[in-house]
């Protein structure tokens, strides 16, 4: 058979006018059933397929959601974090589920129009942002005029931004009355607290620290970035080890470097010192020991976003949503 290349071709073919055509291939209950089905046959034995870009421009729609992860507290991080890694899976998933394409965007903040040009582009129909780094200031700004917009991070009071995310100063408790119900009283917390929802980590665990009368913990400042972040973990090891002996981490990956760095003086997990760490991204259970960690939901987070996006997209109301932490109790506590 003759291959039809275009919507005229198939048109004169089934013998009726473009618009009925059109109509019949978007399954349209305006066209009778029968004629939709013939419509559709013609296109499948003539290999005809529809133009989705001519498509979504008549219809001003794009079918495609950004996905940005802004980096302004931390230049050196990379997607191939397991956190990011998990997410962004997660994210693209459940968006194709929705029929969306994705388009994956990391981004260094130069200037305080970074998200301007982004949502400018033309070529979204809405943005998924990852973590509000230091960019709050500037994703409030862009919040106020664009809608389909949410975030995966904390949420304050008055906020305009949707957001999704953990308590994270709950999540910093938990880990430290984890860490202080198996006996440990000299504690730290490994991670980058200039990073909001790190600081919250923190802050968290120092409640749970003078709720039981405990020193206030250690604050030993490793940084998300995986270049490097191995030696600034080994480097905290041997300077605090005398004084530790227990570690609540920012993140799965630190604790997992935790981990690594006690074992390499051969200092024995838990039974020298415990470590808990914070995400719950897969990983966690395939190291050994077994990583005992806060969980922040991030497959229910990420469906949740999508499905917050899409109510903004329509036009729906969407208020952020925020989820209680859990601890997940394996073999380094």
């Amino acid at each position: 058979m003759k291959r039809v290349r275009n919507l005229t071709q198939l048109a004169a073919l089934a013998g009726v006018n473009p618009g009925t055509v059109s109509r019949a291939l978007a399954d349209s209950p305006l066209v009778k059933r029968e004629t939709r089905e013939r419509i559709q046959g013609l296109a499948r034995d003539h290999g005809y397929r529809p133009n989705l870009m001519a498509r979504r421009l008549r219809v001003q729609e794009t079918g495609v959601i950004g996905i940005v992860v802004p980096l302004g507290h931390e230049e050196r991080q990379y997607l191939s974090d397991p956190f990011f890694m998990t997410i962004v899976g997660c994210l693209a998933g459940a968006l194709s589920e929705k029929g969306y394409d994705v388009m994956l965007s990391r981004v260094i903040p130069d200037d305080e129009d970074w998200l301007d040009r982004i949502i400018g582009s033309g070529m979204l129909d809405g943005v998924l942002i990852i973590g509000q780094s230091n960019q709050f200031d500037t994703i409030e700004r862009v919040a106020a005029g664009y809608r389909p917009l949410v975030v995966w991070g904390a949420h304050t009071p008055l906020q305009r931004h949707c957001s999704v995310g953990v308590d994270n100063r709950m999540g910093g408790r938990l880990a430290g009355e984890c860490l202080i119900a198996a006996g440990r009283k000299r504690l730290a917390f490994m991670g980058d607290s200039s990073a909001p929802e790190l600081r919250e980590r923190f802050l968290g665990l120092c409640e749970a620290a003078q709720a039981a009368g405990l020193a206030a913990p250690l604050e030993l400042g490793a940084h998300l970035a995986i270049d490097g972040m191995a030696d600034e973990v080994a480097a905290h090891i041997d300077r605090v080890r005398e004084q530790v002996d227990g570690i609540a981490a920012g993140s799965d990956l630190i604790a997992m470097h935790c981990v690594a760095a006690l074992a390499d003086r051969r200092l024995v997990v838990p039974r020298d010192v415990s470590v808990i760490g914070f995400d719950d991204v897969p990983l966690a259970e395939q190291t050994v020991p077994r990583l005992t960690t806060i969980s922040q939901s991030i497959t229910t987070g990420a469906r949740t976003m999508v499905n917050l996006l899409c109510d903004r997209i329509a036009g729906r109301e969407a208020q952020s949503v925020e989820m209680q932490p859990f601890l997940v109790r394996r073999d380094t506590v």
